[in-house]
């Protein structure tokens, strides 16, 4: 018999998890046992993933630069990489801002909802630490996200997949370094990370072979730990609209992706699903990252020397999903509230969730910090900006899910660009984790 292909194993997964929480929430005892027992299956999955993360950066980065030959290749990927970047971040923000103001899903929230949102949810650890974490953010300089970008100590960066960043800015250096001392002097070097990046590889293999039980846990958790199922519901408009705006992205990536690269649509989505559906299940694009490279690199034939360095980048500063939703949750917090939101306030949302973007840790959560910052940015009233997030908090979650497979969808649709525009879209070459497992028996 055939063996199911790995997306449809973890579709499978998420299914059975979705279907086994809602079981257990109506379980005395459920909410508990998913805590304790299935959980953790989850959490260490994505603690194996965010293992090898900033080794498998490092390993494919140098192979990646190392292999170029000409540091004015290295430039070219790079100016391309950002300025594609920036495009669709723009036009992620503008369809956002068009839906929520075509739909208007703020004008349908009642104030009883209003006020049970805020008594829930205004003093809530979430958003309150959202709200630190923004105000931090913002009394920094202008040039901050240049400084921090830089590492005093390479093996602090090295050590936290929060400063993924300054990994890149090393990583780069050395790679550059590589390059200026000849290749003679720097094989043995290479050799080495060329030796690491296939070992790391491997552990992707392995790692997702537990893929279809870890999204089971994972999902299982996110339905018994969900907030109040009435307001859930009342803010099902607001969470639509971000949700068809999200849904037009994949749409336009997918007409860009066969538009530039003569690739099929349909095959695009059906390689990059298995990194979607993990998107979706861990809500974090660096956690996602080892997988996305590995879909992009053997699955769809894009270069190392392009994914080793747009991939790391997009999941860094790439944040379509999360950009259209701030455009998206901004208007609907002003229409909610009563709050004026000219022509004007919304061109600076666009330009203001752009810059936000590039700072925002590829983390969950991350989205409702540069959502501050936008509505502050845009003369939101302090005192009202507990309360505008807690109308959002209850349904964060789930959509976080959403934009972050959004998140590396773009991350995907930019590196096969910038390869077909370099001449570095190939054909796959697939591995399996036992392709080398009669050399070792």
């Amino acid at each position: 018999m055939q063996k199911l292909e790995l997306h449809w194993r973890i579709l499978i997964g998420m299914i059975l998890g979705i279907l086994f929480g809602f079981g257990m929430t109506y379980v005395e005892w459920g909410k508990d046992f998913v805590l304790d027992w299935i959980n953790p299956l989850g959490t260490i999955f994505v603690k194996l993933l965010k293992l090898i993360a900033i080794p498998l950066i490092l390993a494919s980065l140098i192979k990646g630069i190392s292999d170029l030959k000409d540091i004015s290749k290295f430039r070219n990927i790079g100016l391309r990489t950002i300025g594609i970047y920036i495009g669709t971040t723009v036009i992620a923000i503008s369809i956002g801002l068009v839906l929520v103001n075509l739909l208007k899903p703020g004008e349908g929230i009642s104030e009883d909802t209003i006020t049970q949102l805020t008594e829930t949810y205004s003093n809530d650890s979430g958003v309150t630490s959202k709200l630190e974490e923004a105000h931090r953010q913002q009394d920094s300089g202008p040039l901050q996200f240049l400084e921090d970008m830089v590492p005093d100590n390479a093996f602090k960066a090295l050590g936290d997949n929060s400063l993924m960043l300054q990994v890149i800015f090393f990583t780069i250096f050395m790679g550059i370094s590589m390059l200026l001392i000849g290749e003679e002097k720097a094989k043995p070097l290479k050799d080495f990370f060329d030796s690491l990046n296939d070992v790391v590889l491997k552990m992707v293999d392995l790692i997702m072979l537990t893929a279809p039980v870890a999204v089971f846990a994972l999902l299982a958790n996110v339905v018994v730990s969900s907030g109040d199922s009435d307001l859930l519901f009342a803010l099902l408009k607001y969470a639509g609209v971000v949700a068809l705006g999200l849904i037009l992205m994949i749409v336009f990536y997918s007409i860009v992706v066969t538009t530039f690269t003569r690739y099929s649509p349909w095959k695009f989505l059906k390689e990059m699903s298995p990194a979607q559906l993990l998107a979706f299940s861990t809500s974090s694009s660096a956690a996602t990252l080892p997988v996305t490279m590995e879909r992009v690199e053997e699955h769809i034939g894009v270069d190392k020397e392009v994914s080793s360095f747009v991939l790391p980048v997009g999941a860094t500063i790439n944040m379509d999903g999360t950009s259209l939703y701030q455009g998206v949750a901004a208007v609907f917090i002003a229409q909610a509230l009563s709050f004026d939101m000219p022509f004007s306030a919304q061109l600076t949302i666009v330009l203001t969730a752009l810059l936000a973007s590039i700072g925002s840790a590829a983390v969950p959560g991350a989205g409702m910090v540069m959502l501050v910052i936008v509505l502050e940015a845009i003369g939101f009233p302090q005192d009202k900006l507990a309360i505008g997030l807690a109308l959002i908090f209850a349904v964060d979650r789930p959509l976080d899910m959403l934009r972050t497979v959004v998140n590396i969808t773009g991350d995907a649709c930019v590196s096969m660009l910038v390869a077909k525009s370099v001449g570095k879209l190939g054909k796959p070459k697939v591995k399996n984790w036992d392709d080398n497992y009669n050399e070792v028996k």
